[in-house]
């Protein structure tokens, strides 16, 4: 169990002195330790106390150790992971974060793995999921922190390729409708690389070494003879909108337009929604560091919190972090491609992959120069390789936060980033002194040829020149609007050179960001109650933009009793998704469901495409509708406009009932969280999912609420929230969902959930006054 008896006692060997834990009424434990390396190593066995039983599934899956635990039906997942494992020299990656990585990694393996031995003298507490599957946690050495790469945001090589497709099927101006290029620019395929020759298969490595990992009977039953039918682990669809989901809302406000006078900073990642969270908050001290916020619990220190002097968050930045080649192999020699004057061989390392009931398996692994081959066709004598940032030193997830998490001053901070590598991100800070600050980062590769939106040859003419200098990326320091805000949309600066090395052209759509903008503007004494409302903030703006367009076109033309009808549900709407409104059923039943599959069939009229489109450019599907006349005439647009909306209409009498007024967006919009094991435990075992539970928004609202396109339920969005009053800490809030551990014995497993769905928090305590106060379970730790 992970959280009786209220107090505890433990001895642990590699412990140099007494350290404690005290977990508050929230689950959050709070770190204390007489030097960092006990810091790091308490850290280590903390996240496994909580979180054991998806370190050691993180782990598995990253290394490519799946199928040791769980079969055949995971040994291509493994083959593909094991492509995108950092390969090169540890000296570099070791000091690229932070001059201690190493010994703070050292620390924080040891401590997991003391909590593993933990578990094997005393059974009870090893988290039930190992005894369902049979298997056991292993043991950590520190390069697996830093060496899996595949958990991190980078793109846009999948898109790359999507690309190629959709203009082979149809041309760039359709692509648009699934990404708009933003600044502006026209793709053409680079001479000698033939777009229909690029195939959808050659995104499928990429797609099962960053799969999550599912477990299905059939999967688990799997013999070897059924290994490569397990390389589809999601519909193509799916993983294009999943890329979609993942994005971020930060803001930092600049005393002078607070109330206090102080600043506040704002920070809510979104990501995939998992039981246990993505992310894990805990707070660190030891002489020297006092920090307190959000990490991912297999990563050491905090990477959106705050320390005594600086608070800091982050969100995802647009910087294109991948490049998909094509190579042209050698005529009767395959294993050669062409590369410069010359040929070079394609490098073959064969791995031993252990496989549950099965001898240990031998399989090959394929690479160029410039990174794992994603697809072979001697017929045509090709090759498709992916290169990455992962590849370089440096690149491991999250891991530059060991630099800037200790950070006085803004400035300082801002100091720090040259060691940030992935994901590309907007970092903004602020600091005790007043100061406020946005600062982008992330391993930028500079291309001085081409723009990194198509495949290019292999041979040498489209290199990687270095990456960006850190300096060189935008930023802001204190500036006059008083604020900096980011939530993933384009914000490179309107004066940068346009001849300046390409940084990247595909974001998120902008609806959150002007929202948050806009009220920030109009607030010249912001509050945390105003930051927390504008976190949980479920406006729309697509459904202000078309539901203006509806009420022009219903001006304007003769609608039947029906229609009438319906376009009434809209009036005097305020156009906020809440979870209890009828009139945001309608409208996201009507816009997802019905108007943009219109949209879509009518600019491309190929199904094959419209797949490949999916989810949809909302930016550019907005504009099509606001601005009729070049692409197609008003009088079409407003036929689809009501035609549409008669037939949402329906679609929310069959999901909802017949009487409108009953309809709530929250009785179809629910978030589950769902336990791994869900789909293979027996019906009369214990339920470990979450939920479900009715959340307002959508993917277009500042609270991100993304969901499944066929029955609406909520998988995306916030993972954890943080609003932070600088320089007053104990008034920070928090909240994690659906809580704080892993274990679903726990008392703080799903107790969050309730909150964080009704758009609560919970304090985020920093003092010790305050903690000693909440704390309700201590844990002493002794040397062993």
């Amino acid at each position: 169990m992970t959280d009786a008896p209220t107090n505890e006692t433990l001895r642990l060997a590699g412990l140099e002195a007494q350290a404690e834990i005290r977990i508050d009424r929230w689950g959050i434990p709070h770190i204390k330790a007489a030097s960092e390396k006990d810091l790091f190593f308490v850290q280590g066995f903390n996240a496994a106390r909580d979180r054991l039983w998806q370190l050691d599934l993180w782990r598995k899956r990253g290394l490519g150790l799946l199928a040791a635990d769980f079969g055949p039906g995971y040994l291509a997942q493994d083959h593909a992971a094991r492509h995108f494992l950092y390969r090169g020299d540890m000296a570099p990656e070791w000091i690229s974060y932070a001059p201690d990585t190493q010994a703070i990694c050292t620390a924080f393996a040891a401590g997991i793995n003391a909590y593993v031995a933990l578990c094997e003298a005393e059974q009870a507490r090893l988290p039930p999921e190992f005894a369902i599957f049979g298997t056991r946690p292993s043991r950590w050495q520190p390069a697996d922190v830093v060496r899996i790469r595949s958990h991190a945001l980078t793109r846009n090589g999948i898109s790359e390729i999507l690309r190629a497709n959709i203009m082979t099927l149809a041309d760039a101006e359709t692509d648009l409708l699934r990404f708009e290029l933003d600044p502006p620019v026209s793709p053409t395929p680079e001479e000698g690389i033939s777009l229909a020759d690029i195939p959808l298969a050659a995104t499928r490595l990429f797609k099962l070494a960053t799969a999550a990992v599912i477990f299905d009977k059939a999967r688990l039953a799997a013999t070897l003879g059924d290994v490569w039918k397990w390389t589809e682990v999601t519909d193509l669809g799916d993983i294009v909108q999943a890329i979609a989901e993942e994005g971020s809302n930060n803001w930092a406000v600049h005393g002078s337009r607070t109330e206090s006078g102080r600043p506040i900073l704002a920070s809510d990642p979104h990501r995939a929604h998992a039981v246990p969270s993505l992310r894990y908050l805990v707070h660190l001290e030891a002489p020297g560091l006092n920090v307190i916020g959000t990490g991912e619990p297999t990563a050491p220190g905090v990477s959106l919190g705050h320390n005594d002097r600086t608070a800091f968050g982050l969100t995802i930045f647009g910087a294109d972090q991948e490049d998909v080649y094509v190579y042209q192999t050698k005529e009767g020699d395959p294993e050669h491609y062409r590369y410069a004057d010359g040929w070079e061989k394609i490098t073959r390392i064969e791995e031993n992959f252990p496989v549950k009931g099965y001898p240990d398996q031998t399989l090959t692994l394929s690479f160029t120069r410039h990174g794992p081959i994603l697809h072979e066709n001697p017929k045509i004598h090709q090759v498709i390789a992916m290169r990455t940032v992962w590849l370089a030193p440096g690149t491991a997830a999250y891991l530059g936060s060991l630099s800037y998490m200790r950070s006085g001053s803004v400035q300082a901070f801002s100091q720090a980033l040259g060691s940030w590598g992935t994901p590309s991100v907007n970092h903004v800070s602020a600091d005790v002194d007043g100061n406020i600050g946005w600062f982008t980062a992330g391993f930028t590769p500079v291309r001085r040829n081409w723009e990194g939106l198509l495949p290019v040859p292999g041979h040498g003419s489209h290199e990687w020149d270095g990456f960006l200098p850190a300096g060189e990326l935008p930023r802001k320091y204190n500036p006059g609007e008083g604020f900096v805000a980011s939530a993933n949309e384009m914000n490179l600066p309107a004066d940068r050179d346009p001849k300046a090395p390409s940084i990247g052209h595909e974001w998120a759509e902008v609806s959150r960001a002007q929202r948050i903008k806009s009220v920030l503007r109009v607030d010249p004494k912001h509050t945390l109650k105003a930051s927390m409302a504008l976190q949980t903030d479920v406006y729309s703006r697509p459904a202000a933009t078309i539901c203006a367009m509806l009420q022009q076109v219903a001006s304007r033309q003769p609608l039947d009793d029906r229609q009438e009808h319906t376009t009434k549900l809209f009036n005097g709407w305020d156009y906020r998704l809440e979870a209890g409104s009828a009139a945001a059923a309608l409208f996201e039943v009507w816009w997802m469901k019905h108007l943009r599959p219109a949209l879509l069939a009518k600019f491309a009229p190929n199904p094959t495409v419209r797949q490949l489109l999916l989810p949809g450019d909302v930016d550019r599907m907005l504009a099509l509708i606001s601005e009729s006349g070049t692409l197609w005439d008003a009088a079409e647009r407003d036929a689809m406009l009501v035609s549409t909306l008669s037939d949402g209409f329906a679609d929310c009498e069959n999901r909802l009932g017949a009487e409108p007024a009953a309809w709530r967006w929250g009785d179809l919009h629910r978030a589950l969280f769902e336990h791994a094991t869900s789909r293979i435990k027996t019906e009369d075992a214990t339920d470990w999912n979450v939920g479900p539970l009715p959340v307002g928004g959508s993917r277009s609202t500042p609270m991100h609420a993304g969901y499944r396109m066929g029955d609406f339920g909520v998988n995306a969005g916030a993972s954890v929230r943080l609003v932070m009053d600088v320089g007053d800490w104990d008034n920070s809030v928090c909240i994690n969902t659906p809580g704080q551990s892993g274990d679903p014995r726990s008392r703080h497993y799903g107790d969050l959930a309730s909150i964080w769905s009704k758009g609560e928090y919970v304090p985020l305590l920093y003092s010790e006054a305050h903690i000693a106060r909440e704390t309700i379970h201590r844990i002493m730790l002794l040397p062993g």
